[in-house]
């Protein structure tokens, strides 16, 4: 099986998942790094943990670092 490139993450990226949260908004902000992705909902401000395999499965777009893309 053909390895993935692993995912560039940095603190701060913000990410495009596929479902949008329930209180309607659809990006998210990094916020923590390690074992599990730590996100921070840019509508409501909730957090969630991903594993990073998960992540990767569920981003639509990005990762976007400060006015373009990375």
């Amino acid at each position: 099986m053909p390895e993935m490139p692993v995912l560039d993450l940095r603190l701060g990226d913000r990410l495009e998942l596929r479902k949008p949260h329930p209180c309607g908004g659809s990006d998210w902000l990094v916020d923590r790094l390690g074992a599990d992705i730590g996100l921070r909902c840019t509508g409501c401000n909730r957090r969630v943990f991903l594993e990073r395999r998960e992540l990767e499965n569920r981003l639509s777009g990005g990762p976007w670092r400060g006015e373009g893309r990375a």
